[in-house]
Formats: C-alpha cells, structure tokens, sequence
C-alpha cells in the first residue's frame, strides 16, 4: 500500500473515533439522572427531607432542597436564583414572586399547619391556651424574651404578630421578642434554652424532643397558615412538573401528616 495513503487513513480513523465519543457522550448525557432544585420554607425541612427520600427511592430524578424564610427564598429566586419549584409558609410571598414578573404555573395550596407555644425542657410544662383567660406574658419572667419568627417577614413571626394581636398581647410582648431569621432559628432559641417561651408552628415542635408543646393558638386568632407551592418557569422540565404533581398527591400527603401538617383545605385551579 502507497506511503501517501497512510494520513488519508489516519484522518478517517480519528473522526471516526471522535464521531463515536460524541455518541458515547450523547448517551451519557441522555442517561444523566435529571435535577429538580426546590426552594422551600424552613418549616418544611424535616418533612419535605422525608418526602424526597421517598420520592427519590422510586424515581429517576436528584431533588436538591434549599431551606430558608419563604421571604429569603421569594427574594433570592427574584434575583436570579436556579429554582424549579417554590413552596411557601404563606401566600405573601408566593404572591409578591409574582408580582417581580417571575412566572409561576401549576399554583396550588399544598399544606395547612397551626401556631402553637412551646416551652423550654427546663420551663413549667403544664398545658397553657393562649386566649383562654390566662396572658402569654404571664408565663415570661423579668427580663425574659419570647422567640418567635422575625414578624417583619417571616411567616411564622406574621402568623404570631397578628394572633398577639388578636389576643392583646402585641403591645406587651413587641419590646421582648427574641427575632430569628426564620421558625427555625425561633425554635432553637428555646432548644438551647436562651428563649423560655416560642411561637412556632406545629410541625416544629413536633420535630424537636427539646423542647415540649404548651397549646394551640386559636385558628381565627390569625390568617390561616397555608403552604402554597408553584413551579418557576420558563418553562419547567418534566422531572419538575412530575415531582410537583407528586407533592399534591396522597403518597406525599400521608408523609407530611406525620411531620404535623394538615393537607390545604382549598386547591387552586
């Protein structure tokens, strides 16, 4: 065989080789398991934890959760933020998303949940009403703080200003509340024992052996606590669209009522 044959079969031979590693990477890439990033409230952490361990042991998909205030959230997805899916501790926020021209689709109301007062392990855990005769400031000593949400944003905090002030306490209470970023940050104040008292939510205390569940605040004391979610477009994948209508189902649905939630009692169209 002539020797000026021999580059002429050279070159054949590497594009064929790089015609084939394009195949073998297109493969891969087909065969990449798809990502679904969903920003939720911090409320949701140990129940939404559960739901997309169960999710993911029976589907194709990596579902990565970043937790903070529904507000941290909302702002942090208005400024550019990779989410797929936002699930919020309340219909501010949800709303003020799309107020920022970011498109929502799929809305609906996904959970409900209470407001309850929590006490610190070493604090008198005898059962305690707020409403029911007795004030929340009662139980606070001298220079005692009450831990609550941040109530100039975070949901949990706007749940507990206006059941306060539904109760009368607002005023009292404003100069001693212990502010956290989030429900979360309220509710370790009282863990560590730094906050006698807390408002938080019910899946909250439930969610923690540190600290015990003193009562319920009365439902019309404040808004109802609703988690609406919605996918950020444009447009959602189909990894996304699947996971979000597997929220709304009952599999997931029986997961969060272990964590303290209550399915919403209205769905949104």
């Amino acid at each position: 065989m002539p020797r000026s044959e021999h580059p002429t079969r050279r070159r054949t031979l590497r594009l064929c080789q790089l015609a084939a590693l394009t195949l073998l990477a297109g493969a891969s890439l087909a065969r990449a398991t798809p990502t679904v990033t969903v920003y939720a409230a911090a409320s949701l952490t140990d129940a939404l934890n559960a739901v997309i361990a169960d999710y993911e042991a029976d589907h194709d998909a990596d579902i990565v959760a970043v937790y903070a205030a529904s507000s941290t959230a909302a702002r942090q997805i208005a400024n550019g933020a990779p989410a797929d899916l936002y699930v919020s501790a309340n219909e501010r926020w949800m709303d003020w998303l799309a107020e920022q021209d970011v498109t929502l689709t799929q809305r609906a109301d996904l959970l409900s949940n209470r407001l309850v007062l929590i006490g610190a392990p070493q604090e008198d855990a005898e059962p305690f009403t707020p409403g029911a005769g007795q004030p929340v400031a009662s139980r606070l000593d001298d220079g005692r703080r009450l831990a609550v949400g941040d109530p100039d944003h975070v949901p949990a905090g706007i749940y507990a200003r206006q059941a306060l002030e539904s109760l009368g306490e607002w005023r009292t209470l404003e100069p001693r509340l212990a502010r956290g970023d989030n429900v979360r940050a309220a509710l370790a104040l009282v863990e560590r024992g730094e906050a006698p008292l807390g408002i938080v939510y019910r899946s909250d205390a439930q969610a923690s052996d540190k600290v015990h569940q003193l009562g319920v605040f009365p439902a019309d004391s404040h808004q109802p606590i609703t988690y609406p979610l919605a996918l950020i477009d444009p447009p959602a994948s189909d990894a996304a669209r699947a996971f979000r209508d597997w929220l709304t189902g009952d599999e997931a649905m029986t997961l969060f009522t272990k964590f303290g939630f209550s399915p919403a009692p209205t769905t949104r169209p």
